[in-house]
């Protein structure tokens, strides 16, 4: 679900702006359960477009021509962008992905009216955009996580250091693509680059606790 919301956030970053109405597909993230027209949808993903004052409007079942644009974009993503392409890591990736999008991918012509190429339908369209609100959603992974007898807390399969005074509490911990945050009711008391690996002792605090900020990651979007 965070990443989920993050590619939201990204793409409206990018687009200074989003639209007052957005389709889904009935997929978990957005619809827990429908009978008809009667929709449930998922809590997280209605606090989000209550946060950016969006619609979310899932599409009809098995009504393809609903969602065929969309499909046709990752379609045309993977062929004009992921093939044979190289990177070294993630950052890599979205950079390259970003530059992707600000030139080739926009300078192609709109599928809708050929006339006009992707950029110039967007410069028309972008004033019409919600504004977005004076901070973004946050989107992190929070979880509870009890520190035992020695100082560190467990998350997403690894251990991250903590400082010995907080052993035998309850700390939360708040975790975005590049950190791994553990606070103690408001306060922030460790930050570590977050690891991917398992098993592993995390012991690089980044800096002292006031210093440290959160990472970014580049939104691509097509």
């Amino acid at each position: 679900m965070e990443n989920f919301l993050r590619g939201h956030v990204g793409a409206f970053n990018t687009w200074c702006g989003l639209p007052r109405v957005l389709l889904y597909d009935n997929l978990k993230s957005a619809v827990l359960e429908r009978q008809g027209d009667a929709i449930r949808f998922h809590p997280t993903l209605l606090a989000f477009a209550g946060f950016y004052r969006f619609e979310p409007r899932p599409v009809a079942v098995a009504r393809g021509n609903e969602k065929g644009r969309v499909e046709r974009a990752i379609r045309h993503i993977r062929e004009a962008f992921f093939i044979a392409r190289k990177f070294t890591d993630l950052g890599d990736l979205n950079a390259q992905a970003e530059q992707w999008c600000r030139n080739q991918a926009a300078d192609r012509p709109c599928p809708e009216d050929r006339t006009m190429t992707v950029r110039q339908a967007f410069a028309q369209e972008q004033p019409l955009l919600l504004p977005l609100p004076a901070n973004p959603y946050p989107a992190e992974e929070q979880v509870a996580a009890r520190v035992g007898k020695t100082p560190y807390v467990r998350f997403d399969l690894n251990d991250y250091s903590v400082p010995h005074a907080h052993v035998r509490r309850t700390l939360s911990v708040r975790a975005d693509l590049g950190l791994v945050r553990v606070f103690d009711g408001a306060k922030m008391v460790a930050s570590h680059r977050r690891s991917y690996d398992r098993d592993q002792q995390i012991e690089d605090r980044l800096s002292s606790p006031s210093s440290a900020r959160p990472a970014s990651i580049a939104a691509s979007t097509a």
